[in-house]
């Protein structure tokens, strides 16, 4: 669990720098070429350190241990940093469209080259960030993590927005058409809608995990194959698995042979959830009610 936890600080801390880094440098950027596009593309960046920072204090939180008031765990601590995540990325996603459309009845010329190179700059780091932020989340199988290397990839498409909307306006003024050099503000108003989509996604899925999911039949396969497998279990009547941030409760009902004693009957639950824990790392806890066996098919309370 600690090394766990090492891991995922430490990749968001790898979010909290790098995008303070390109944030900073792409505002400057952006500033003296004097593009729209690339500063929106900043903001975004810097929205994302936020996001990273709410990753970071979810991760500490779900990893404390139970207690009288949260008997199952914090887990769904960082089901919690990702719906912030995704809440930040719907705010910085209206700020980005209302500066661009304000950018349409200004005065506009074309940015400098060097905006073109920041943005494909950009591109690159914020590719690699997506790439190791979601491989990492899908290890440790951590939600806020993967919803944090999303906002990365949304920023790989905001800046390739931006380059277009740079590279448009740019070839607008050497070959005198005015009207391209609305590209880079339209660039932002492209970017927004990009962001406002990425943060729906991310909203919904993180909603759907924090109200108590259940894995489908499919997905609990392995786990009905380890209980099967206990000596004394002649059935599985019920089995719930459910999400709880990074790790799952299982409740079962089994039945055993009717006639065998209270005590052989507790020995045979204790050994289906020490086999669940040991060969499911995933597995944080198990509650196992023990049924009578009865060979018609029946939902045994």
């Amino acid at each position: 669990m600690d090394d766990r936890l090492a891991k995922a600080q430490f990749g968001a801390w790898v979010g909290i720098v790098g995008n303070l880094s390109l944030a900073a440098i792409k505002l400057v950027i952006g500033l003296l070429a004097k593009s729209q596009a690339l500063i929106a593309d900043s903001v975004h960046s810097a929205s994302d350190v936020v996001g990273s920072v709410a990753v970071l204090i979810g991760l500490r939180a779900a990893e404390r241990p139970p207690d009288a008031d949260h008997p199952y765990g914090h887990g769904k601590a960082e089901s919690i940093s990702a719906i912030i995540v995704a809440v930040l990325l719907v705010v910085v996603g209206f700020e980005i469209a209302q500066s661009s459309i304000k950018s349409f009845f200004a005065p506009l010329e074309a940015p400098g080259f060097i905006a073109v190179w920041a943005a494909i700059g950009s591109m690159g780091v914020k590719e690699w960030m997506f790439r190791y932020k979601y491989n990492l989340g899908k290890k440790l199988n951590s939600q806020s993590l993967i919803a944090n290397a999303w906002e990365h990839r949304s920023d790989v498409y905001s800046s390739f927005a931006a380059l277009v909307g740079i590279g448009g306006a740019i070839a607008g003024e050497r070959l005198s058409v005015p009207w391209m050099l609305y590209l880079d503000p339209a660039a932002g108003i492209f970017v927004s809608v990009l962001v406002l989509k990425m943060s729906y996604n991310i909203l919904m899925e993180s909603i759907h995990s924090t109200l108590d999911h259940v894995l489908h039949e499919e997905d609990t396969v392995e786990l009905r194959q380890t209980i099967s497998s206990v000596p004394g279990v002649l059935r599985i009547d019920t089995l719930r698995a459910r999400e709880h941030g990074h790790y799952l409760i299982v409740d079962v009902k089994v039945g055993v042979d009717p006639h065998i004693t209270v005590e052989a009957g507790h020995r045979i639950g204790k050994q289906v959830k020490r086999e669940l824990m040991e060969k499911h790392a995933q597995v944080r806890d198990v509650f196992v009610h023990i049924n009578p066996y009865d060979p018609r098919p029946q939902e045994h309370e």
